[in-house]
């Protein structure tokens, strides 16, 4: 396999990386790494931000865009669309979402210590989690309340056919924040990003 394939496929899995990361994985020169991340960018199949990552300047990390994820197989779209065609014919619809509910009740029981977070604190470890995902996923702050944003959705050709899947990103919202997010724009209608809003009269406190 090629090494910008290989990169590209270490993207998908991971969602995000570091030319460091990557050329550990590839065990490379991080130089090489940077020569091919410039050909991809220049092809529109990855990008970048910079993410503040401790003390110091702030780390560019790489992560597939929308052209990026369309390079892969569609067989993994079409093995888990006909699972959720399965579910679906055997079971309620109902039962269906809430299983995606409880996907995202159990992420969010795994993390320790979110009860003593801040709400800007979760929304920081949300974007995270989102992120390893394959979402690309912002929030900020705007005047009473937060908005996060999603640009980017590795479920938006599979929830095409199964809206059910947004079911999972806006559970997880609503669990790791304990509030019920408003989904004002959603990429499967048509909007160009999923925008959720959460009222910062609903805002926590530190816990001392």
């Amino acid at each position: 396999m090629r090494t910008r394939d290989q990169i590209l496929h270490i993207l998908f899995e991971r969602g995000r990386s570091t030319i460091k990361e990557l050329a550990e994985e590839l065990d490379i020169n991080p130089v090489s790494v940077r020569h091919h991340m410039l050909k991809l960018e220049a092809e529109g199949l990855v990008a970048h931000e910079e993410e503040r990552h401790g003390v110091g300047r702030p780390r560019r990390v790489y992560y597939l865009t929308e052209k990026g994820l369309e390079q892969f197989p569609a067989r993994y779209v079409r093995l888990a669309s006909k699972l959720l065609k399965y579910l679906k014919s055997t079971l309620p619809s109902e039962l269906v979402t809430q299983a995606f509910m409880k996907m995202a009740q159990d992420m969010a029981a795994e993390i320790e210590g979110i009860e003593m977070m801040t709400m800007e604190e979760r929304l920081d470890l949300l974007t995270q989690i989102l992120r390893r995902e394959g979402f690309l996923v912002t929030w900020e702050k705007e005047g009473d309340k937060y908005v996060v944003r999603e640009t980017v959705c590795p479920y938006l050709e599979l929830g095409q056919q199964h809206p059910e899947v947004c079911t999972l990103d806006a559970a997880l919202i609503g669990e790791m924040l304990e509030v019920d997010a408003q989904r004002i724009q959603c990429m499967l209608t048509g909007d160009k990003e999923c925008i959720y809003v959460i009222p910062r009269t609903l805002e926590m406190e530190s816990v001392s």
